[in-house]
């Protein structure tokens, strides 16, 4: 039985084009996950599920494997991402060995660290009845004091009756970090979502969470990047 890492990585985004293969401080964006998913230690394979040759290219050059090409009915902006680890799950079952556990990471997750994905398959082992181990991160402020803005600028609470309550006094909430989800193949080829109570989470610092979806994002994940890097490896 294989533990496999599949990362996501179609060649048509919009927001930011061609971030997949640009350059993030210094390597290839899916560089970094690469390197992060190699360095955890846990994989037989990492396999880069991509429609678009020249990712499928620096994706071999760093170390992954990209055995085939992503059909187009899950390569465009609505394909969801089960659907995509699933096939590729699929492919793996029928060309190499049988999966196990499959690991999604995403392409555009430079904070990832190794031993929070080694984390993940622990919990997974270590919880039978477990489906899916994701990452997650607190939000920085109670989301139960949250504001609504008018587009006239004025402004009411989604939840009035917290208005007067101190902050320590209300849940902590939390947020999926978008970096890595765990998956029993079982789960992965018959599931629609990840988020029920037969999944468990690793928690991330702040910190080393960052989406990165707009020039903008990019921008702060690179200072993110480079602040820490100057402290010590995020990779080590």
């Amino acid at each position: 039985m294989s533990i496999i890492a599949v990362i996501p990585a179609r060649g048509g985004s919009k927001r930011i084009p061609r971030k997949n293969v640009k350059l993030f401080c210094g390597k290839p964006m899916i560089a970094w996950s690469i390197e992060a998913a190699k360095a955890a230690g846990v994989f037989d394979a990492i396999v880069v599920s991509t429609d678009d040759e020249e990712i499928a290219a620096v994706s071999e050059s760093c170390g992954a494997t990209a055995p085939f090409r992503r059909p187009a009915e899950l390569a465009n902006d609505h394909a969801p991402t089960l659907p995509v680890i699933a096939h590729a799950i699929r492919w793996w079952d029928e060309h190499r060995a049988p999966v196990e556990f499959a690991c999604c990471i995403y392409a555009t997750a430079p904070f990832l660290q190794p031993h929070y994905v080694r984390e993940g398959l622990n919990l997974l082992r270590a919880h039978p009845d477990a489906e899916f181990a994701f990452s997650v991160t607190s939000y920085a402020f109670p989301i139960f004091r949250a504001l609504r803005r008018a587009q006239d600028g004025r402004v009411e609470m989604f939840w009035p009756e917290n208005e007067l309550k101190r902050s320590q006094d209300l849940s902590e909430a939390w947020h999926d970090a978008g970096q890595f989800y765990w998956g029993r193949k079982e789960s992965t080829l018959t599931r629609t979502g990840v988020f029920s109570a037969r999944s468990y989470t690793i928690i991330l610092p702040r910190f080393l969470v960052q989406d990165i979806d707009t020039l903008e994002d990019w921008e702060r994940a690179e200072r993110m990047f480079l602040a820490i890097e100057r402290g010590a490896s995020i990779h080590a």
